[in-house]
């Protein structure tokens, strides 16, 4: 059930993909050697070893930065709400997106400096699935914060095939559970549904591992064919869906689950339509969700304001982790704003001080639900970036076979530690 270190599974769905794990973990064994040092420092500590007049004056001082409606947004709204980028002397706007191709036409376009990204998108972008540009990352905004969630007449059906303990389910949930909801769906001719945010997200392959790992096929990408709805051979349809349309679009009837970021997962439970079942913590603990995104081209013309943004997004993470997750009301205070998430702070709450509701009543610890700072959560590790990559090549959306150089050589492309 929880996602191996070896990023492989014998189960039958898994297109053969060789990498050399030596190599993957030798950079973040190395690195997280040399933080253990760093973190042993209070979390107070915010003056950095780098001052800012050290750094250099900021190419550019006015920017804009977009992101989507989510909570793990949050670092971007702490450091624009706290001052942290004024004391870097940058004067940023913050803009919700609509959708997340949307967010990364405009980085691609310059209409935006940089974005909240999914980990994925700029190596999906720069390998040229999608629309091709050279995108790179210096930040790792946050571990885990997604969640599974089906309907509630799914969750209905799939109840009898999970073990109970004092009347609650047992957690975590396989989608070994699910299985017979989706064959009962296959005998009675009617397709199976579930919602990702994106085709390169976090979000899409953890959905499909679960999925695959349950037995039900989540069905494959043949970009070479013209084919990239990813429903190839699928038991289970795949499509995307924007994240705040999550809950309104399973109520509807369009989709009978979904995999989504907080606040959506428990915005279901609120509304009383759906049950979450599982969360991305419980399938890959600590698992590197969403980038701090800038265009290669951007990085270059202003490689001071870059490090200027990452020392106040840091310096935002650090806060948002403090005093284990003492500032975190604040937060969901900040975040409940229109202008960021915009939902119910009792909604936000929920998820983001450290528990996480399931069925309805059914509230249970999860300190590390969301992390911002915490188990070097904002280093972009050249090990996260191959697991993504490797991904890409399980449910072909890259189509050819490639050698452990290049998934290597494209992970130091796209992120950039240095930084």
């Amino acid at each position: 059930m929880k996602h191996q270190s070896s990023r492989s599974t014998s189960n039958v769905l898994f297109k053969n993909v060789k990498i050399s794990m030596r190599k993957i973990y030798q950079s973040k064994t190395i690195i997280a050697t040399v933080l253990t040092g760093a973190l042993l420092l209070p979390l107070s500590f915010t003056s950095f070893a780098i001052s800012s007049d050290a750094v250099g004056y900021a190419e550019k001082e006015e920017l804009k930065f977009g992101f989507i409606k989510l909570t793990d947004m949050a670092p971007l709204a702490v450091a624009y709400e706290k001052g942290y980028f004024e004391d870097e002397g940058l004067y940023v706007t913050l803009e919700a997106q609509a959708n997340w191709k949307v967010l990364l036409d405009r980085v691609i376009d310059g209409e935006l400096d940089g974005a909240h990204m999914l980990a994925g998108q700029p190596l999906g972008a720069t390998i040229g699935y999608g629309t091709k540009a050279h995108i790179v990352t210096a930040l790792s905004m946050d571990l885990n914060g997604n969640g599974i969630t089906v309907s509630n007449d799914v969750w209905a059906q799939m109840k009898a095939n999970i073990p109970h303990e004092n009347g609650l389910p047992v957690h975590p949930i396989k989608a070994d559970a699910l299985k017979p909801v989706v064959d009962k769906f296959a005998s009675d001719g009617k397709a199976f549904k579930m919602g990702m945010v994106f085709p390169v997200s976090t979000h899409n392959y953890e959905l499909r591992y679960w999925l695959a790992a349950g037995g039900i096929h989540p069905g494959y990408y043949a970009p070479h064919k013209g084919d990239t709805s990813g429903q190839i051979d699928a038991q289970a349809q795949l499509s995307v869906t924007p994240p705040p349309q999550m809950p309104s679009t399973m109520e509807a009837g369009t989709i009978n689950g979904y995999c989504v970021g907080e606040p959506w997962n428990q915005q279901a439970v609120f509304k009383g339509i759906g049950v979450p079942v599982i969360t991305d913590y419980e399938i890959w603990k600590n698992n590197p969700e969403k980038v701090f995104g800038v265009s290669a081209a951007w990085a270059e013309k202003n490689p001071n304001t870059h490090i200027r943004v990452v020392k106040a997004m840091i310096r935002a993470a650090m806060w948002l982790d403090q005093n284990n997750n003492a500032n975190r009301p604040e937060a969901v205070k900040i975040l409940a704003k229109p202008i960021y998430v915009g939902a119910d702070e009792e909604v936000i709450a929920n998820s983001m001080t450290g528990t996480f509701e399931y069925e309805k009543g059914d509230k249970r610890e999860i300190p590390d639900f969301n992390v911002f700072f915490r188990h070097n959560a904002t280093y972009p590790y050249y090990s996260d970036a191959i697991w993504y990559l490797t991904q890409m090549r399980r449910w072909g959306q890259i189509s050819e076979a490639k050698t452990d150089d290049w998934y290597i050589d494209m992970a130091k492309k796209v992120y950039k530690p240095a930084i």
